[in-house]
């Protein structure tokens, strides 16, 4: 018996933070029953390679592999086994292939439940799993206790954290989403030297129906939901041309760029670089709020963040009661204020 958990990573094959903490959850249920966690990635594909099929070509198999960097760190958070879904490199990023592999992979493992991060990927795979498997998924989970062989008690988050639920959970096999953003990622007491192996699961043309096929980088070359410093620009920038200031100023903290709903609403940014409720979930070390009114959607989806800084015309602004700092003051005046300081400074 054991524990599975789908472990998302970048492009660079590095363990995403939101996996290290669905992680640290994974092995509280396992240490209860006395089970192993077995980390599922994906086979890794070279940085930059597109997911269209070669001309005329059969599918090809992507690289095999987890990076023993990424091996490494599962190992220091007690992770026993690695197992790499080798997917055809025809495929990219589907959803419902991913979730075939899982139900496989969970079945030969006899899984006692599988689990993902709370990110956009983990709820749409594990949503998946439940409708192949026809399992209830419970999502947003941050405590657990097991209290029988097939039951669970659960408290998890809803209505971007403004709601506890504590439930049930009565099922063969649970499937459940880490609420990432409740739960600190923390390395196991005693670390392990993960064994490796590879998984091929059988998938119908159904499967792979629904796809990505490319995937670009970020203009900054790190990931929203994994970056330790985010900054974000919301209406308050007045318009698509004042985010270069925020651009540059991300770009001298090695952070990300991030984005309000109104943001994208207006059509000045991507909605990948969306933050909140119905955006990406992020816990950076700093994150800093330009231009932001904060709206509790908006706070649902930063409130993990160690440290908030906010900069806003309005001192009244929600955000600014949430925020460890706040300046009050025009963000196209501060932005390219803080810019020169760091330029000058560097």
């Amino acid at each position: 018996m054991s524990v599975v958990c789908y472990v998302e990573q970048d492009v660079d094959g590095v363990i995403v933070d939101s996996s290290l903490r669905a992680v640290t959850f994974a092995r509280a249920l396992a240490r209860q029953s006395g089970e192993d966690i077995l980390a599922a990635v994906v086979a890794s594909r070279p940085r930059g390679s597109s997911a269209m099929p070669p001309a005329g070509g059969s599918p090809e198999v992507g690289a095999i592999g987890a990076s023993t960097d990424a091996q490494d760190t599962l190992g220091t958070y007690g992770v026993a086994d690695v197992c790499v879904l080798v997917l055809p490199r025809t495929v990219g990023y589907a959803p419902r292939a991913l979730a075939t592999g899982l139900a496989q992979l969970a079945g030969a493992a006899r899984a006692s439940a599988v689990l993902a991060a709370s990110t956009d990927h983990g709820n749409e795979v594990m949503a998946h799993l439940a409708a192949l498997s026809h399992l209830p998924m419970v999502a947003n989970c941050f405590e657990i206790e097991r209290s029988g062989p097939t039951t669970l008690r659960l408290s998890r988050h809803r209505w971007g954290g403004s709601l506890i639920e504590d439930a049930t959970l009565e099922a063969a096999v649970a499937l459940l989403t880490v609420a990432t953003d409740f739960v600190p990622a923390s390395p196991a007491a005693e670390p392990t030297e993960p064994a490796s192996r590879t998984f091929t699961p059988e998938l119908a043309e159904d499967d792979i129906a629904v796809r990505a096929i490319e995937s670009r980088d970020t203009a900054s070359g790190v990931s929203l939901a994994n970056a330790k410093v985010v900054v974000s620009g919301g209406r308050g920038m007045g318009g698509a041309e004042a985010f270069e200031s925020l651009e540059k100023l991300a770009a001298l903290l090695g952070g990300a760029v991030g984005v309000s709903r109104a943001v994208t609403s207006l059509g000045w940014r991507p909605h990948s670089e969306q933050v909140g409720q119905t955006g990406t979930r992020v816990a950076p070390d700093l994150y800093l709020a330009c231009g932001i009114s904060g709206a509790i959607q908006h706070l649902a989806g930063c409130q993990s963040a160690k440290v908030m800084v906010a900069i806003n015309l309005d001192p009244q602004a929600p955000i600014m009661g949430r925020a460890d700092y706040a300046i009050i003051g025009d963000v196209n005046v501060v932005l390219p204020a803080l810019v020169e300081a760091l330029q000058r400074r560097r």
